[in-house]
């Protein structure tokens, strides 16, 4: 590897490293409480690394939010692939809950924490976010049209069927569920998913 090489490769790591650091102190402490000088802090380097990456908090919450809904949309389009659109959208809230389950504080960022959302003031800000939920309207969409589902409206479609989703995973996320055995959670959260789909079907 040549000292170019070598360069950009430590540059990747290093921001790989901030946007690590400022997930887990935006769902700490929050998005207010968080700063520039405290993500620093986590990572044991000087405020300045950080603005050699990000000129301010906002767009480094929007780095996070960019890489995060990408990692998704990117999972969507590879395990969400049934010829039977009915199929492939049990594939995509499968997808959904393994992503919630294995990243719960990037999910909390993503879809629970509110304050961030104050910096989104155009739909091309929050493009990453519309693109995930496209795929979701493309599979309604078909549904509707081959008369699988009772819907006849794609985007509410949508809505009702990502308002269960997540529903489910942010109880579970914020230990919502704890009057239900640990050990059942996940089976009543797939059954739930089950129903809805059932309910949903011509």
């Amino acid at each position: 590897m040549g000292i170019a090489e070598r360069k950009e490769r430590d540059k990747l790591e290093m921001r790989e490293k901030i946007l690590l650091a400022a997930t887990e102190l935006f769902v700490e402490k929050g998005y207010d409480e968080t700063s520039i000088r405290t993500i620093a802090e986590r990572i044991e380097y000087s405020p300045a690394t950080i603005y050699l990456y990000f000129k301010d908090k906002p767009e480094l919450f929007h780095a996070i939010m960019d890489q995060a809904f990408q990692t998704l949309l990117e999972r969507f389009r590879k395990n969400c692939t049934l010829e039977n659109p009915l199929d492939r959208l049990r594939q995509l809230g499968q997808e959904y809950l393994r992503f919630a389950a294995e990243h719960p504080a990037l999910y909390d960022l993503m879809f629970i924490m509110r304050k961030p959302m104050d910096h989104i003031h155009e739909p091309k800000d929050w493009d990453c976010g519309f693109q995930t939920f496209y795929v979701l309207q493309g599979i309604m969409q078909q549904c509707i049209e081959e008369k699988l589902v009772r819907f006849t409206n794609a985007e509410v479609a949508s809505l009702t069927v990502w308002s269960h989703l997540h529903g489910l995973i942010a109880l579970h996320v914020r230990g919502r569920m704890l009057m239900m055995p640990e050990n059942l959670q996940p089976y009543l959260i797939q059954q739930s998913i089950e129903d809805i789909l059932r309910i949903i079907r011509v």
